[in-house]
């Protein structure tokens, strides 16, 4: 297990569970994926659903993620891998129990069975993470065929579990936390909120370079704007570290360490289940190390 939870060698197969279309920081995760295909071998994309001011329901959310996913990859110059993305779950896990099927995660959970414990599909998760607990309880064999890897929650000196992602779903988060799979978590508040940017960075780095960077640019700047116009902020881009633990060679992105599970309870509080089962929790962003490397990759692709 501690093996399978330490960054991969060598070239890999990994697929990306996003709601794209929820905020700013799903678009940069993405681009960053497409942008390290040296080592990724991004073999599908799936939406994931959301429910905020940026969409009326869970399934609302799912179906403007897709088509933020294809606009994306428009943007990139990757309209080859529209053909594997996929439609994700149109509500929330209503019990431990019973999968929310979608085709997403019926994909997932045949695809995975063409791994194996030495050679295992890596699943990058950055938001409620229903279409990961769907294929794991449709097919349980996949657990040992697949690693997870998850940005949700807070970190475990945080006072609560009350983050975006985990909240959405509690249920499948207990689902993925209680399975056999290999388990990475990248805290948010605690941890990952310090990976922020801002305007003038964003501008320097990227404004310019190609229609992809000038599309991440002009959206974060408006998102940004809309409330804090007038004041000094910082944007926070934090789903890019969970694409980034996979690159994380010698620890030069992040630091991490084996850690007991603890179940995310449903009063949003972390639950010692003393179960012996371990994970690898993600403790320490190397903000700058990893803008600098994001910001290269990202300005240097052509159009």
């Amino acid at each position: 297990m501690k093996r399978k939870c330490s960054t991969p060698e060598g070239k890999f197969d990994v697929v990306l569970d996003t709601d794209a279309y929820n905020e700013i920081d799903d678009q940069f995760a993405l681009s960053y994926m497409l942008c390290s295909q040296d080592k990724l071998r991004v073999k599908a994309i799936y939406a994931a659903p959301f429910f905020n001011k940026n969409a009326f329901s869970p399934e609302d959310g799912m179906k403007k993620s897709y088509e933020e996913i294809l606009n994306l990859l428009q943007l990139a110059g990757e309209t080859e891998m529209t053909a594997n993305v996929y439609k994700g779950s149109i509500n929330y896990m209503k019990d431990e129990k019973t999968p929310v099927l979608s085709v997403a995660a019926e994909n997932l959970s045949r695809t995975a069975m063409e791994y194996s414990a030495e050679n295992p599909l890596y699943i990058v998760a950055i938001g409620a993470i229903t279409n990961i607990a769907s294929a794991l309880l449709l097919n349980p064999q996949i657990a040992q065929r697949i690693v997870i890897v998850w940005l949700g929650g807070h970190s475990f000196e945080y006072h609560d579990t009350d983050e975006f992602n985990m909240r959405q779903d509690i249920a499948a988060a207990r689902v993925v936390f209680n399975c056999n799979a290999p388990l990475v978590l990248l805290p948010c508040n605690g941890v990952v909120s310090s990976f922020s940017t801002s305007r003038h960075e964003l501008e320097h780095w990227l404004k310019g370079k190609n229609k992809l960077c000038d599309y991440l640019v002009s959206h974060t700047v408006r998102e940004a704007e809309s409330y804090a116009s007038g004041t000094a902020w910082t944007r926070v881009i934090w789903d890019v570290t969970a694409v980034a633990w996979l690159l994380n060679e010698n620890d030069r992105f992040m630091l991490s360490r084996m850690e007991e599970r603890r179940m995310p309870g449903y009063d949003s509080k972390y639950e010692n289940t003393g179960n012996g089962k371990f994970l690898r929790y993600v403790y320490y962003i190397k903000r700058d190390a990893l803008f600098t490397d994001m910001f290269q990759k990202l300005a240097g692709k052509r159009e």
